[in-house]
C-alpha cells in the first residue's frame, strides 16, 4: 500500500476526513489536483480602493468530486478577520442567494452591519458559488429577452414557449456541457466543506439568505458534525425544490393581493382605486384588460397586462403597491403622477429584461470592472446560467412532458390567476439533462435557526415553515407582520435582530420558536441596514 505524506499534517490539522478520498485514490498517472486540506489560500488585498481588511484569494476545487484527481476549477473567496482574536469562535460563512448569486463581497458589505457582539467572534468569509462571479464563471449566451421566464400561457403561444425553453437547454450544454451537470447544490457544499479545511477550522458557521437556506440545509446534511451555528434567513422548502418554489410564488400571491386590495380600499382618498377591496381588485383587473388591448406607456415602458401581472411580489408590500397601480392606472388615462407620489422603481418590480427588445448574445467576458475586485466582470447571463443550472440539476422532479406544463399553466391560471400561468409554465428543465445524483434527504437532526418575514414575496411564509418542519431540531423565529424578503440585517428595527444575534453571539438556540411583531415602515422611508445597492440578488425572478 502507497503512504502518504501528508496525511500526518492533515491528522494534525484536523482535515483528515476532508482529503481521505484523495488519500485512498491510487494509480493516477497524472499529477494529482491539491488535496483540499492542504491548500492554504495566498490572501491578498482585494482591491486598491477598498480596505486593507478586505482580503481575497482563489483556491481549486474539483469540477466533479467524485473524481477528486481530475479537472478542478476556480473558487474565489475572501475575508475580513475579526477585530478582537481574543472573542474569536471561528469563521462565519455567508451567502446571498440566487442560485447564482455571488457572495464575494459580502463581508465588506456586512461588516459594520453586525452588533458588535456577534461581529468580534468571527472572520467573515464570502464565496461566489461555483460556476458563479469569480468562480469559473459560466455562461449559455443568452440575450436579455431569453432571460425572461415569466411567460404567461396561451395555447396559441405555447409552442414558442416551448421553443424558448428547449433553446436555453440547448445553449446551456453547447456554451458549458461539460461543467452544467456538476453546478449543483450538493456540490456547493463539498465546495464549502473544502473552504473550511483550506482555513483550517474543524467547524464553520453560517448566515445564508433565500436559496442559502437551502444550501445551508443541504450543508448541514451532508456535514452535520461540521455544522456550528447556522442561520437560514426567508427559507426554501426542501420539499419544494424546485418546480414547487416557482409554484409558491403564484399560490401565496394571492392572500397577499388579497390583502392589498384591504389595505387600499381604507386609503381610496390617498390612490383612488376603490372605497372596498372589490372595487379596488376591480380597478386593477380592468387595468390588466386595458394593458391586453393596447400596452401602457408607462416610465419610459410598454407595459402589457401580463407585464402588470408578473409585478406580483410589490403585493406582498401594499404601501408600495398602492401606489404603483394608481401611478399605472394614472399614465394609462393620460393624468399626471400626483406629486411627491412614493413609486417603486418600474425596472426593478416589472423586470427590464423582459420589456427589452431581444439583443445579440453576449460576449463571453465583460469589460473589467470597475466594482468591488479588480477581477473581470462575468457574463452578462451568468446569474441565469447557474440559477438554471442549479434548479434543473438538483432534481430529477421537473415533468419531461410539454403537455404536462400546458395542462398545469392551464389550471393555475385560473385557480391563481396573478401569477399561476407564469409559474406553472414550460421551463428549460424540461429539456435538461438527468441529474448525476439525488436531491439530500432531510433526516437528520439539525439544530439551526430559521428566519421569516410573514410577508415574504420570494420565499412565502408557508415555505419557511416548511424549511423549519423539515430541519428537525430547528427553531424559528417569525417576524409577524414583517414584510419583504430577507429579514436580519437587512431590514432595520425588524424584531429578529436580537434573537438571531443572541443565536449567533453564543450559540444557544431559543428554548422554543419565536414569534415577535413587526409593524411595516411607511413606503417612504428607507429600511436597509446594508449598503445600496443591495449585495443581494436582484430583481423579482430569484431565491
Amino acid at each position: 500500500m502507497r503512504t502518504n505524506r501528508i496525511a500526518p499534517l492533515l491528522v494534525s490539522a484536523g482535515l483528515l476526513a476532508t482529503a481521505l478520498p484523495l488519500l485512498t485514490t491510487t494509480g493516477a498517472a497524472a499529477a494529482p489536483a491539491p488535496a483540499p486540506g492542504a491548500q492554504k489560500p495566498t490572501w491578498h488585498r482585494c482591491s486598491p480602493d477598498q480596505p486593507a481588511s478586505y482580503e481575497c484569494a482563489t483556491i481549486k476545487v474539483p469540477l466533479d468530486h467524485q473524481r477528486p484527481r481530475g479537472r478542478t476549477i476556480d473558487l474565489a473567496i475572501s475575508r475580513i478577520k475579526s477585530a478582537n482574536p481574543a472573542k474569536r469562535h471561528g469563521v462565519l460563512l455567508l451567502n446571498p442567494g440566487g442560485p447564482g448569486g455571488p457572495g464575494l463581497s459580502l463581508p465588506l458589505d456586512m461588516d459594520a452591519a453586525f452588533p458588535k457582539k456577534v461581529r468580534e467572534k468571527y472572520d467573515l468569509i464570502g464565496f461566489d458559488p461555483r460556476g458563479a462571479g469569480a468562480s469559473s464563471p459560466i455562461t449559455c449566451g443568452m440575450t436579455d429577452a431569453e432571460q425572461n421566464f415569466d411567460r404567461p400561457y396561451r395555447p396559441e403561444t405555447f409552442p414558442s414557449d416551448i421553443a424558448w425553453a428547449r433553446t436555453i437547454a440547448d445553449k446551456c450544454r453547447e456554451k458549458a456541457g461539460a461543467v452544467l451537470p456538476h453546478i449543483t447544490t450538493r456540490n456547493t457544499a463539498r465546495d464549502m466543506d473544502v473552504i473550511r479545511a483550506a482555513l483550517g477550522e474543524r467547524k464553520i458557521s453560517y448566515l445564508g439568505y433565500s436559496y442559502g437556506t437551502y444550501l445551508g440545509s443541504v450543508y448541514a446534511q451532508m456535514y452535520p458534525d461540521r455544522a456550528d451555528r447556522f442561520v437560514l434567513d426567508s427559507g426554501v422548502d426542501p420539499g419544494r425544490a424546485w418546480r414547487g418554489m416557482l409554484q409558491v410564488w403564484a399560490t401565496e400571491a394571492e392572500p397577499a393581493f388579497a390583502r392589498w386590495t384591504r389595505w387600499t380600499a381604507e386609503r381610496d382618498a390617498e390612490f383612488g382605486l376603490g372605497t372596498t377591496p372589490a372595487a379596488v381588485s376591480a380597478s386593477f383587473w380592468d387595468l390588466v384588460a386595458r394593458a391586453d388591448r393596447e400596452p401602457i406607456e408607462f416610465a419610459g415602458l410598454k407595459l402589457t397586462g401580463d407585464d402588470i401581472r408578473s409585478a406580483r411580489p410589490v403585493f406582498f408590500t401594499p404601501s408600495q403597491a398602492a401606489p404603483l397601480v394608481a401611478a399605472v392606472k394614472a399614465a394609462a388615462e393620460g393624468r399626471p403622477l400626483p406629486r411627491g407620489a412614493a413609486v417603486p422603481d418600474p425596472g426593478r418590480v416589472f423586470g427590464t429584461d423582459r420589456l427589452k427588445a431581444a439583443a445579440p448574445a453576449p460576449p463571453a467576458v465583460a469589460p473589467a470592472s470597475t466594482g468591488r475586485t479588480s477581477a473581470p466582470e462575468p457574463p452578462t447571463d451568468n446569474g441565469t446560467a447557474v440559477f438554471w443550472a442549479v434548479l434543473c440539476g438538483d432534481t430529477d422532479a421537473w415533468p419531461r412532458d410539454p403537455g404536462q406544463y400546458a395542462r398545469d399553466a392551464a389550471r393555475d391560471k385560473a385557480k391563481y390567476p396573478l401569477y399561476g400561468d407564469m409559474a406553472s409554465n414550460i421551463k428549460p428543465c424540461a429539456f435538461w439533462q438527468r441529474p448525476l445524483e439525488a436531491a439530500t434527504p432531510m433526516t437528520k437532526r439539525a439544530k439551526v435557526l430559521t428566519v421569516q418575514n410573514e410577508w415574504d414575496s420570494q420565499t412565502p411564509l408557508v415555505s419557511g415553515q416548511g424549511l423549519h418542519r423539515a430541519l428537525k431540531g430547528s427553531r424559528m423565529v417569525l417576524a409577524q407582520g414583517g414584510e419583504g424578503h430577507s429579514v436580519y440585517l437587512v431590514e432595520r428595527g425588524s424584531c429578529v435582530e436580537a434573537p438571531v444575534s443572541a443565536y449567533l453571539a453564543s450559540g444557544r438556540l431559543p428554548g422554543r420558536d419565536i414569534t415577535c411583531r413587526t409593524e411595516p415602515a411607511p413606503a417612504t422611508e428607507r429600511r436597509e441596514v446594508l449598503p445600496a445597492p443591495s449585495p443581494f440578488p436582484d430583481g423579482p425572478r430569484r431565491f
